[in-house]
């Protein structure tokens, strides 16, 4: 019988004892449709039924104009854990004749006649649906669903409504969703963090705030929620925001924004839309003025928060928007054993110039961060990168020394 303990004992230690691994594999590379210049925005999110769904903006023009460039939505599908994956297609596009945002008209080299579909964001519904939202000129937002995996999408149905409680608190002329994945609640409440300029600053994108949209029909109609993170001195300029789900329910929120701290604001809310706590800076989540990805690990007994972004605070030489920006690269994912109180490891994933990211968890544990990174192309715009890379890994390769 002893022997026979010792068997299994050895036997379960080697089962559970997996071997770190990590591997990358570019999704969008800039050049290979000579339609688009640049790739931006990455998402990435894991549906109910394991499959994989990334996405990203595909811009006309690799300088410039930009965010208010001639812009698409595309999306990949993978169904074996983001190992193979479909060909790019559009998935975003609203009928009729399209109005500039005002605003943008205002600024050098944009064209009147680009559509600029912008700041997609996906949440895997726990019924296997997949809700989305995006925007339309930084002025409009279109909600659209897909009940088979990423396939198809229904037609898109305006709810930028949703914003128009915020005027009588901020006056914006400019809005945004996430960008990246969002949430499903336990209770069945999608949320979705909103950012809110009045256009008179920077890109036409500044000064902002942040906050959130929700809806409590699955999708069918949208309200908005209270100003999470207003613009004040100490929390300058908050914009692109994601959002995650606390063990004991309430929705916290890891904005990105470019107080002079350089770290990351959170705040966090009972029900994801009202009553958000003071804002405070987080010491451990570095701040080089870039979008960051947070997602739940949920596997092996284990309830982990992950983290993404650039872990950087270099001066970044040649960016004129805004003037305390910091190099993009160094992107790296720190894992938290406290519902982000504290973040315990950090590993970094990409040396050298990579930018946005987000990141998700597929059903049998692996781990996946979209991003972008220079990778070969030197040229590339530095804000953005050449490239978005997928990088699939398991807890151990974090974890290893």
């Amino acid at each position: 019988m002893k022997y026979i303990a010792t068997l299994m004992i050895a036997f379960f230690g080697f089962i559970q004892a997996a071997e770190p691994f990590m591997e990358k594999q570019d999704l969008f590379i800039v050049g290979e449709d000579p339609a688009y210049s640049l790739y931006h925005i990455p998402g990435i999110v894991v549906t109910a039924k394991g499959t994989v769904l990334s996405w990203c903006e595909a811009r006309k023009r690799a300088a410039g104009v930009s965010d208010w460039d001639d812009i698409r939505i595309l999306l990949r599908r993978s169904s074996d854990d983001g190992k193979t994956w479909s060909t790019a297609k559009s998935i975003a596009d609203v009928p009729g004749p399209k109005e500039k945002n005002p605003l943008a008209l205002k600024m050098k080299n944009v064209d009147p006649n680009d559509v600029t579909y912008n700041n997609p964001v996906l949440i895997a519904g726990k019924d296997g649906a997949v809700h989305m939202l995006f925007c339309l000129e930084y002025m409009r937002v279109f909600y659209q669903r897909s009940d088979d995996d990423g396939i198809t999408f229904s037609s898109p149905t305006e709810v930028t409504a949703a914003f128009d409680g915020f005027k009588k608190d901020y006056d914006w002329k400019v809005l945004a969703t996430g960008p990246n994945h969002s949430i499903q609640l336990k209770n069945g409440r999608l949320v979705v963090p909103v950012w809110l300029s009045t256009g008179t600053g920077g890109n036409a994108h500044r000064p902002s705030v942040t906050a959130t949209i929700y809806s409590d029909d699955q999708g069918k109609t949208w309200k908005g929620g209270e100003i999470a993170v207003p613009c004040t001195d100490e929390w300058i300029n908050p914009n692109e925001t994601v959002a995650i789900e606390l063990n004991d329910g309430r929705v916290m929120l890891n904005v990105r924004s470019e107080s002079k701290a350089h770290r990351r604001l959170v705040t966090t809310s009972a029900d994801g839309a009202t009553q958000w706590s003071k804002p405070r800076f987080d010491d451990a989540l570095l701040e080089p003025i870039c979008m960051g990805g947070i997602a739940r690990y949920n596997h092996e007994g284990k309830s982990l928060i992950l983290f993404s972004n650039p872990h950087n605070l270099e001066k970044a030489k040649g960016r004129a928007e805004p003037g305390n920006n910091r190099d993009r690269k160094n992107v790296s994912v720190k894992i938290s054993h406290d519902e982000g109180q504290t973040w315990s490891i950090h590993k970094l994933l990409e040396d050298g110039p990579s930018m946005y990211s987000d990141i998700a968890v597929t059903h049998n544990g692996t781990i996946l961060c979209f991003y972008g990174r220079s990778g070969e192309n030197k040229g590339s715009a530095a804000f953005a990168g050449g490239r978005l890379t997928l990088a699939r890994f398991n807890l151990e390769w974090i974890t290893a020394p």
